[in-house]
């Protein structure tokens, strides 16, 4: 499984799960800072990722449109 990492989460989180998650990747590898949330539902779709955030607008689209991608909704404090 490869997983995206939203910007609202920190890119700190990767070394510590990349042994059990080795294709994982932080938005800010791409160039996706500061993206729209479709683009990165797109890049997502299109690459194989599974997103990971944080941000409840990534739930709301994954209740509209299903998958792919798959989406793994953190809901934890800052």
């Amino acid at each position: 499984m490869k997983l995206l990492f939203d910007e609202n989460l920190s890119d700190r989180i990767l070394p510590k799960i990349i042994g059990l998650y080795p294709d994982s990747v932080h938005v800010k590898t791409f160039g996706l800072t500061n993206t729209d949330d479709a683009e990165i539902w797109e890049y997502a779709k299109t690459n194989d990722f599974v997103i990971v955030s944080k941000d409840s607008d990534f739930h709301q689209r994954s209740l509209l449109y299903g998958h792919p991608p798959n989406f793994i909704y953190l809901r934890v404090g800052n």
